[in-house]
């Protein structure tokens, strides 16, 4: 029995010996680790705050980017036709001097009509500064994309469908703002073909 007693111990004693001495993720291991997990979630902390307050940053200029871009444009349609309004101001003027001249006994026509030369002369000056073009198509042909028909005339000294009576249209930077109203030839009913042929 002192031998059966002597093995027990060492069976026993073994295990026991062998898992005090292996275990490295047991309590005595947790502590080591511990301080590292702790840094690495400061760090994680650090980056989420640092992060956090670009997100912060970039919301706050995006919405003062959007509140300039808001003004710019309310003060764009406000003032757009600024500068177009400045050039068409010395036109009233003239027209104004015009109308007073015209109202006075000893008028002078010839002095009026010139006055009304010089005026025409400025707005048409004002308006091509801003991209404002004339359609005048007279002795061309009709071109529908500019032009409106009215009628059509029975004309045997122009090619027929060339415009011949036109009211002006305009462009506005190559843009048609108004078509140019217009009276179109057609052969005269001599000329015309014939329907029975």
């Amino acid at each position: 029995m002192d031998q059966d007693s002597n093995q027990t111990p060492q069976v026993v004693g073994a295990p026991g010996a062998a898992s005090a001495g292996v275990t490295p993720a047991g309590p005595a291991a947790a502590p080591p680790a511990e301080p590292e997990l702790q840094r690495l979630l400061e760090d994680a902390r650090a980056k989420a705050d640092e992060h956090w307050d670009q997100v912060v940053r970039v919301t706050a200029e995006l919405e003062n980017t959007r509140r300039r871009y808001e003004r710019e444009l309310d003060g764009a349609r406000k003032f757009a036709l600024e500068r177009f309004v400045s050039e068409l101001l010395p036109v009233r003027d003239s027209l104004e001097l015009g109308v007073t001249a015209a109202r006075e006994s000893q008028a002078d026509a010839g002095r009026l009509h010139e006055g009304m030369e010089l005026t025409l002369k400025m707005l048409g000056d004002a308006m091509q500064r801003f991209g404002v073009a004339p359609v005048e198509p007279m002795g061309e042909l009709f071109d529908p994309n500019l032009h409106q028909a009215l009628s059509v005339q029975p004309r045997d000294d122009v090619p027929a469908n060339t415009v011949v009576v036109v009211q002006k249209g305009y462009t506005l930077n190559g843009r048609l703002v108004r078509p140019a109203m217009v009276m179109v030839s057609r052969p005269s009913e001599a000329k015309g073909v014939d329907e029975k042929a």
